[in-house]
């Protein structure tokens, strides 16, 4: 109730179409606009497989911006923290927008074509014809490629251009008129160097293990689905400030293999040493050795689901197993989840589906990992 709350404060003319709160439609406002938008959810409410449909002037004015929503359904927990942030891509584009009509001074591109030059062209990625986008381009201490995309407006360098990176933290920059883009760039490398223990540990997971989710994970992703064997998986929830911490950890897969690497979550905790490697710690307190990219290919531990034969569906794996050890067949839970609505027998408490596994028809729970808004 209190997310829902939250959403009306948020978006007041965006109302839900069904009961399980599965779709929204109405309107955005920015800048005294309405916009109308409709968004579609996953019966899991994962973000990132929502379906977001809109008039052809807010796809028009967001055009420039797809790839940076894409990373924000991937990385926001719920449909209010997306919805705000929306709200601020949207006003930055409005903005934008308005301000291609409205010359420039001379004194702005004199004052941009030197700041260019003070900073060296060789860490510029992109200027756009109009001179007021420009994407900038560092390395970090460990050899890794990061863009910083500016919007500049028409009052730089009075005013700071609008600064978007693909970060899991908040990004603001400090500025003054005095300010130049060398600036920018230097707070951009301070920026990267603090995040350098969480991008080296993300990164060595996806060097080292099978991830399953996200199939092609962004700097700004602090989610990882791990495989540990077959329809065996943890997922692990990372906080970027203190990556070598004990994550958030979510065990999928029969009850009888996951049971027990709970205890030994649950045991072992006490084991956890922010001094070495976050792979290393998961472990050593789950006592496992996790598959290995060198020795294993995907299709040694990979199932197709039971219900539509295929691995990945809209972007997610099989993440449901049948209970009983002599049958293990993994489902994608958007398949479960309809096969046992279909079911004459099926019965729903709140959000458990009580139903029978379509292969063995032994007794099987579907517990929806919905969140609530």
């Amino acid at each position: 109730m209190a997310g829902s709350a939250a959403l009306l404060r948020q978006c007041p003319l965006l109302l839900p179409q069904k009961r399980d709160g599965t779709a929204y439609e109405g309107f955005v406002t920015a800048q005294g606009r309405d916009f109308h938008i409709r968004i579609l959810l996953p019966i899991d409410f994962q973000l990132k497989n929502a379906r977001i449909e809109c008039s052809w002037q807010l796809k028009k004015i967001l055009h420039g911006y797809r790839h940076i929503l894409k990373q924000r359904l991937h990385s926001c927990p719920d449909l209010v923290s997306f919805m705000v942030e929306l709200k601020t891509i949207l006003e930055i584009a409005l903005k934008n927008t308005e301000e291609l009509h409205i010359p420039r001074p001379p004194e702005y591109y004199s004052c941009l074509v030197r700041d260019l030059e003070i900073l060296g062209w060789n860490k510029v990625a992109y200027v756009d014809t109009s001179l007021t986008t420009i994407k900038l381009k560092a390395e970090d201490s460990c050899g890794r490629q990061h863009l910083i995309t500016l919007k500049l407006n028409a009052k730089y360098p009075t005013e700071p251009p609008d600064c978007l990176v693909d970060f899991p933290v908040q990004f603001a920059i400090s500025w003054m008129p005095q300010n130049s883009l060398i600036d920018i760039h230097n707070q951009f490398l301070a920026a990267l160097e603090s995040l350098k223990e969480f991008w080296d540990a993300m990164d060595e997971i996806d060097e080292k293990t099978w991830v399953l989710e996200p199939e092609n994970p962004t700097r700004s992703a602090t989610v990882r689905r791990i495989t540990i064997g077959n329809n065996v998986s943890v997922t692990i929830e990372v906080d970027p400030r203190h990556p070598n911490m004990l994550p958030e950890c979510y065990f999928l897969g029969a009850d009888h293999v996951v049971n027990p690497l709970r205890t030994k979550l649950n045991n072992n905790m006490h084991l956890w040493d922010p001094k070495i490697s976050l792979l290393q710690n998961l472990k050593d307190v789950l006592e496992i050795d996790f598959p290995s990219r060198a020795v294993l290919e995907e299709s040694d531990f990979t199932k197709d689901c039971g219900i539509c034969y295929a691995y990945r569906l809209d972007g997610t794996t099989p993440d449901q197993v049948c209970d009983d050890p002599r049958c293990g067949q993994p489902f994608h839970q958007a398949c479960l989840y309809e096969w046992l609505q279909g079911l004459p027998s099926s019965r729903q408490s709140f959000n458990v589906i009580f139903g029978e596994c379509p292969y063995c028809n032994k007794p099987l729970t579907l517990k929806s990992s919905m969140k609530k808004l």
